[in-house]
Order: structure tokens, then sequence, then C-alpha cells
């Protein structure tokens, strides 16, 4: 054997080595299979994942969140219809229907073309990525961050506001990012940077601390807040979710009084607390 084949034997046997230590390539986004995606991560590597069975809750399934429903409802419908419309962050009360509200809308559009991307937080600095995999689709994506909220100096921060407030690549017509919070400004605010407040001819100038977090809640065209519930808007929706979980009138108005016993062991009369009441309800009553 020469010197040139020994050479170039061994120069498979190196590609064999490295075919078996570099990862592999990142699957292509399977669009006709799903309505909803996860961004994911993968040895430094991110990816769409398709999601096998989408939450399957409906918009009738929200209650007394009327004109939240609306306000959003209209926003989806005019971007799902290819005129303007804007990102949207959802604040306010734990378990109030922010997150599936979001989920409800997929489900109602998704047949004009609808289609959503969840990220989390930390992904946030991979938006560029996302955003050169849907450019130029016919589709319409919400990508979704839930839960946001950030601390000092996190990376996503100046991701997320750039694709806001748009960088020098444009951001696709085919694109909102809808988020929630339990924090209207996205940021912890600390007293002592109110005493950076100055007055100017009996007009309030926040400090530069304040300005900066306030100015990301700011680049969401629509906001959007939720309310704690009332005793009666609580027992609305445990009876809606027990009538769709098979319970019939008289046992639900049976167990009014265990609802909002449940809810004060909670500590909290939300919509999530009346699901999972409804939940523990009709799973003892079907055991009977």
């Amino acid at each position: 054997m020469s010197d040139f084949s020994r050479l170039i034997e061994r120069a498979e046997r190196l590609f064999d080595r490295l075919d078996q230590i570099l990862p592999a390539p990142m699957p292509a986004p399977e669009w006709g299979k799903t309505t909803a995606f996860r961004w994911r991560r993968r040895n430094g590597r991110g990816f769409l994942q398709a999601v096998a069975e989408p939450h399957g809750i409906r918009l009738r399934d929200l209650r007394d969140v009327d004109d939240q429903k609306a306000r959003i409802d209209r926003n989806t419908r005019q971007f799902v219809e290819g005129r303007l419309a804007n990102n949207v962050l959802l604040t306010g009360a734990r378990g109030t229907g922010k997150s599936s509200l979001v989920k409800a809308l997929l489900n109602a559009y998704a047949k004009q073309g609808l289609r959503l991307i969840e990220i989390d937080k930390d992904d946030l600095v991979d938006l560029p990525d996302v955003i050169d995999l849907i450019r130029g689709r016919s589709e319409r994506f919400i990508v979704f961050c839930d839960d946001l909220s950030f601390e000092e100096a996190e990376p996503g921060y100046k991701a997320l506001k750039s694709v806001l407030d748009g960088s020098v690549s444009a951001v696709p017509d085919n694109l909102l990012i809808y988020a929630t919070s339990n924090r209207r400004h996205l940021m912890p605010e600390y007293h002592d940077e109110n005493l950076t407040t100055r007055h100017v001819d009996g007009e309030v100038h926040p400090g530069e601390a304040v300005e900066e977090k306030i100015s990301l809640s700011e680049r969401f065209g629509l906001w959007i807040s939720f309310y704690p519930f009332s005793q009666d808007e609580y027992l609305t929706i445990v009876a809606h979710w027990l009538k769709t979980f098979g319970v019939d009138k008289k046992q639900i108005d049976a167990c009014r009084q265990e609802a909002l016993q449940w809810a004060l062991m909670r500590g909290s009369r939300s919509g999530r607390v009346a699901w999972q009441f409804a939940r523990d309800h009709a799973g003892r009553l079907n055991g009977e």
C-alpha cells in the first residue's frame, strides 16, 4: 500500500470518529404535523419540537374575563386575516386565565393558519433563529413566552427588546409575540430607584433605571390586565367546569360550600383553583 493510500485510510477513520463525536443535525420543523411547537435546545443548538397533542381548551371555557377575551381575540383575528395587529402583554393575578387564553386562541384560529411557538424565557436569545425559520412561510405565528419576568442583566431581555422594537433585520409580518407576566413592567422594581425621580414644571420624570424597566413593557402594543375573581365569579367558573366534567346541576348546587372551602385552603379564588376543585370533586363523584 502506498503512502498516499495509507493517508486516505487514516483520514477516513478520522472522519468516522468525528461523525460519532459531533452532534447530529437538528431535525427540520414538522410544519404539517401539528399546530403548536416548543423551542428546544440540545447540544447547544436550538430546534422546533412539534407538540403532539396541543392543549384543547376553548375560548368558551374561559369565564368572567369577557373584556380581556374580546380584546385579544380581536387582535388575533386581525393578525390571522393579514391585517395590522400588536404584540400582546397579559399581566395580573395568577390563575386568572392568561396562559389558557393564548392556548384557546390557537384552537380557535388553527384552521385559518395560526400556529403557536412556545419559548422559555432563558431561550429568548434564540429569537433571531426562530424568526429565520418562519420567515416567508404562509402560516401566522404567535411566539408565546409564559410567566415572563427578568432580573438584572439577563441576556434574554435585550433579545426580546430588540425584536419588539425592531433591529437592523425587520421582523416578518407573520409573527407576533404574546407574553404573560405577574409583573406589569417585567422586571423587579426597588424603592431606591424612585429616589431618582424628578419633578419638572409639575410633571413627574422617572429616573433612568425606572425608564429602562418601563421601556420593555411599553414595546408591547396591547396590554391586557387580569384581576382576582370575586366569590360569585369563582363559583360560576366552578359550575362551568363541573358541568363540563359531567356533574348534574343538583350536585353542582350542593357543593357550593365545599368549593369555597377549597379556595380558602388554597388562599386564592382563581380560575385555576376552580378547575382543580372541579377535577377533584368530579373524580370523587365518579368513584362513588
